[in-house]
């Protein structure tokens, strides 16, 4: 495949990078097959603690160096880098869908992320603010001031490959951090992809080796990460279980964590709602990446004036649901990530059925010409009570949960109701209804929308969520201070030496 070629991925290549110079790997081979059609794209080497070490120091000493740049030089970097990622959009959106199997325009889509995030972080890179304060005492100054942290961990998800590293690497190199990366071992080509983009920009402006590096391997590469102490921030994506785990190693030696966790995010369709536009949101938001996103719509709870209804109306769109190749511009769906994935889909249904579940569009796994990887799956639709414990639960496939309400009060309580706390979403024309569910006693998510979806955040906006999300915010608003060590300075330019609340020591 030419984009392959393209963006020198191999047949066989190396597992660990400290920018342009490549280690080779323990040994052992990380297979990255396609859910496309189950075939190996190509293997990777896995890290090995000698090269794992190697990294490390490379990059602890290009962080002497690099934090000593000035911010807008570090932008200007960022900048030509988004500059590489418009040239390579084509070809790394196409590989995004082969090896993790979201549609080709999703696929785009994710680039076009890093390159808007690029130009959110060049802008930031003047706008590094302190704040000045004033003193108690006379003849005296206080201001504070952002410094760089040192070495960020990035610990990435298969679900975007490409487009949450880069939220982190792209502030976090324009605060005067470097940046290791363990990507996720079900889709390592893609990292292989963005560390040689970034690498030949490093070379042509003289950037020191290991301010960009990266990891390949399994769990127990991202857990040396997390046990690290010369690793001040570690940023982790995935499952609420992993970033349990991280938290508590990262919490014991005292760094810090920035956790982006699971969500199980609802709509709210109002009775006062445009149903097409709701019907747009809900059928991507629980369809889109197949239902394989953080933000995907799992719980639609809907108002019982207008519930037939819109049931009617969402049971005929996902009829018109095209499901197969996803490099195919005509297909809505591809396939879930692996058939460890499919399982999971099928034991959701299978549980929600158990439990009482009445499904009014079935699920079923996909077999036949052009499905022969074994990944391909129906997206369903089920009647739920909203307090069944399949529905507390966050299933990573297209299974789109109805759940029937009376007052809005109701609805909130029952979106809120669950143990994570990412994204929400209602659909109304009440201006009313709208300021209820923004406000304090409404969502209890990070993010929190009005006639839109769950999904397709902007990087201008801080990213993230609540209670088992995580808590962490990636991307817009003030999400840099996480990369950054606050320090607050006091000058006297006085004779004297008053001391601060009054106090007396007199020699």
């Amino acid at each position: 495949m030419e984009f392959l070629k393209e963006l020198g991925i191999q047949s066989h290549n190396a597992g660990a990078a400290t920018g342009a110079d490549w280690l080779p790997g323990k040994g052992t081979h990380i297979r990255s097959y396609s859910p496309v059609n189950g075939a190996l794209i190509a293997t990777v080497g896995s890290t090995g603690r000698d090269e794992y070490e190697t990294v490390l120091r490379t990059a602890a000493a290009a962080f002497e160096q690099w934090r000593l740049v000035p911010a807008p030089q570090r932008g200007e970097v960022v900048r030509q880098i988004g500059e590489a990622l418009r040239g390579k959009k084509d070809a790394l959106g196409r590989l995004v869908s082969f090896e993790m199997g979201k549609s080709l325009q999703e696929g785009w889509g994710e680039v076009q992320e890093m390159i808007d995030i690029c130009d959110f972080a060049v802008g930031l890179s003047r706008q590094l603010y302190g704040l000045t304060m004033h003193s108690e005492r006379p003849q005296h100054r206080m201001y504070e001031q952002w410094h760089p942290l040192g070495i960020t961990g990035i610990i990435s998800a298969f679900n975007f490959p490409v487009a949450v590293w880069s939220w982190n690497a792209m502030l976090a190199l324009v605060c005067g951090d470097v940046c290791v990366w363990k990507p996720s071992e079900k889709t390592p080509l893609s990292a292989i992809a963005c560390q040689r983009i970034i690498a030949e920009v490093f070379t042509r402006n003289q950037v020191p080796e290991g301010a960009c590096c990266v990891i390949n391997g399994g769990r127990e590469v991202g857990q040396w990460l997390a046990e690290d102490g010369r690793v001040p921030l570690v940023s982790a994506t995935g499952s609420t279980a992993m970033g349990k785990a991280v938290g508590v190693t990262v919490a014991a030696r005292l760094g810090r964590c920035l956790l982006e966790l699971g969500g199980n995010n609802a709509i709210i369709i109002s009775q006062h709602a445009d149903l097409d536009m709701a019907l747009i949101g809900s059928v991507f938001g629980a369809a889109g990446t197949a239902g394989q996103r953080c933000t995907t719509t799992r719980r639609l709870i809907i108002h019982e004036a207008v519930y037939d209804n819109f049931k009617e109306r969402l049971v005929k769109a996902y009829g018109q649901l095209s499901i197969g190749d996803p490099l195919d511009e005509r297909n809505h769906v591809g396939p879930l990530i692996d058939k460890a994935a499919v399982k999971m889909y099928e034991e959701a249904i299978a549980a929600c059925k158990e439990q009482g579940g009445h499904f009014v569009v079935e699920g079923s796994v996909l077999a036949g010409a052009g499905y022969e990887s074994g990944c391909y799956v129906r997206p369903c639709i089920a009647e739920v009570g909203a307090d069944y414990p399949v529905v507390q639960t966050e299933t990573f496939a297209p299974i789109l949960y109805l759940i029937k309400y009376s007052r809005l009060e109701e609805a909130i309580a029952i979106q809120n109701n669950v143990p994570q706390g990412l994204s929400s979403a209602i659909m109304t024309t009440d201006l009313r209804e709208a300021e209820r569910f923004l406000s304090a006693a409404g969502s209890d998510c990070g993010i929190a929308n009005v006639n839109i979806g769950t999904s397709g955040a902007e990087i201008g906006g801080a990213f993230g969520g609540e209670k088992e999300t995580g808590g962490g915010r990636e991307s817009g608003s003030d999400a840099w201070k996480a990369y950054m060590r606050r320090q607050t300075n006091t000058i006297n330019y006085g004779t004297r030496l008053p001391l601060a609340q009054g106090i007396r020591f007199d020699i």
